[in-house]
């Protein structure tokens, strides 16, 4: 058996080159700079990426091939998401009927947010307790 791992054989340093150490490095420092930010780079694209952290009906994803270009695409879909919400309306406030709110009747059934159905009595249609 012959190479340089091999039993017997004196231990070699190798040479363990860095790929993108800059870039890697500017992407922690954005990452670190933007608190609802996560960042990264990709080696393969060669390009920065950071995915909003904050909560909506999907995920704000941006991308560019350099740091500063990524800063700038981040602070527009933060600007983006300010807009929208100072131009959405207030919820309408929910009203409540008074007296007579007891429970529903036997046969309905609610869903809870987990998926789950649960009918009336607090049981799921199998029993168990909810």
């Amino acid at each position: 058996m012959t190479g340089r791992h091999r039993d017997g054989q004196p231990y070699e340093p190798v040479y363990r080159r860095v790929w993108d150490g800059p870039a890697k490095a500017e992407a922690e420092r954005i990452d670190q700079a933007w608190a609802d930010w996560t960042v990264l780079y990709s080696l393969g694209r060669r390009s920065f990426y950071a995915v909003a952290a904050w909560g909506g009906s999907r995920p704000v994803i941006v991308e560019d091939p350099t740091g500063d270009g990524l800063e700038e695409r981040m602070r527009e879909a933060e600007m983006i998401r300010a807009t929208r919400s100072a131009a959405r309306p207030a919820p309408a406030p929910v009203r409540r009927r008074r007296g007579g709110a007891g429970r529903p009747s036997s046969g309905a059934r609610n869903e809870e947010p987990g998926g789950e159905t649960v009918s009336a009595g607090g049981r799921s249609p199998d029993g168990r307790a909810a």
